[in-house]
């Protein structure tokens, strides 16, 4: 399996009438880039915001570390850590 990010686009007409093109990003597990991007346009939000794909990355490396993913052994639903802003900013 590698991991891929997605770099997806779209038009929100509750941000300036929908003239200006948003982005977001979704990292997404797949045997290839086709499978990852069949996987991203079955994201609900994806499908919802009726968004597009603009590019696709494979990830194999993070500043020379390389990225090696094994299915994991737990539910990670909540687990992961997340930083607010001012958890952020906090940390000077």
């Amino acid at each position: 399996m590698k991991l891929y990010l997605i770099h997806a686009g779209f038009y929100d007409e509750a941000v300036s009438g929908g003239f200006y093109e948003s982005h977001t990003n979704y990292f997404v597990v797949a045997e290839n880039v086709k499978e990852a991007k069949n996987k991203a346009k079955e994201i609900p939000e994806y499908k919802a915001k009726k968004m597009h794909v603009d590019g696709i990355k494979e990830i194999t490396s993070v500043d020379g570390y390389d990225i090696l993913l094994e299915e994991s052994k737990v539910n990670s639903n909540g687990e992961e850590k997340e930083y607010s802003y001012d958890d952020i900013k906090a940390m000077d």
